[in-house]
């Protein structure tokens, strides 16, 4: 693929997910969400044992502000230090603390109360869209695209990209399974990070090939 036909994709999937999220949250208070929400809901705590409660509880505590706060500091460092990659680390950094802030715009805009239905932690603060999936598919889904050009063997590039689709999936299930979201919630939590984490992600590489281009432009005119 080349990468003007790469820039485009990626563009695209930007747009997909704003679209999307602009339709599940002109949806939150319907009836069909309503339904959706009750029917997940009504699966995942079906599931409900002491020992899946705690191992979800594990994965909510990864996906807590302080948890993302030491990983990310973390991976900075190993960006810095290991790696030493300074645009990664800015990367890493712009889209962390964007994911918050425009999380924290977005849940006051839309206002919405926490499900009342079957609580096994207390949380303050409102629901759409759900902090702890942003934040886990912004955190994840960025140290998957700054690692993978580091993993030479194919085997490796699965295991990291399964790793990650794994702590993002689980984080964004925990929520609801400990009764502190809606699913709908974390769908829109997800899809507003998939678009900041893919516009990102083009301009990104939009900066690198303009930064590249004038290089290969004076080597060419010398």
């Amino acid at each position: 693929m080349s990468p003007k036909l790469k820039f485009t994709f990626v563009l695209l999937l930007s747009i997909l997910s704003l679209c999307c999220f602009i339709l599940v949250a002109s949806m939150i208070k319907g009836q069909w969400i309503a339904q959706f929400d009750q029917t997940i809901i009504s699966f995942i705590q079906g599931l409900e044992s002491p020992g899946i409660t705690s191992f979800m509880k594990v994965f909510t505590f990864i996906g807590s502000t302080t948890m993302v706060i030491v990983i990310t500091l973390a991976a900075t460092l190993f960006l810095y230090f290991v790696l030493h990659h300074r645009l990664e680390l800015i990367f890493l950094l712009v889209m962390m603390s964007a994911t918050g802030i425009i999380n924290q715009l977005l849940k006051h805009y839309f206002v919405r109360q926490r499900p009342d239905l079957h609580r096994l932690i207390e949380e303050t603060g409102y629901s759409f869209p759900s902090g702890h999936s942003m934040a886990a598919f912004a955190l994840y889904a960025s140290l998957a695209f700054l690692l993978w050009r580091h993993i030479a063997a194919r085997t490796g590039r699965i295991s990291l990209i399964i790793l990650s689709s794994l702590m993002i999936l689980c984080i964004g299930t925990s929520r609801i399974y400990l009764g502190v979201h809606y699913p709908s919630d974390v769908f829109g939590g997800y899809l507003a990070s998939g678009f900041c984490f893919t516009l990102a992600v083009w301009l990104f590489q939009w900066y690198k090939e303009y930064r590249a281009y004038p290089r290969q432009s004076k080597q060419i005119t010398s």
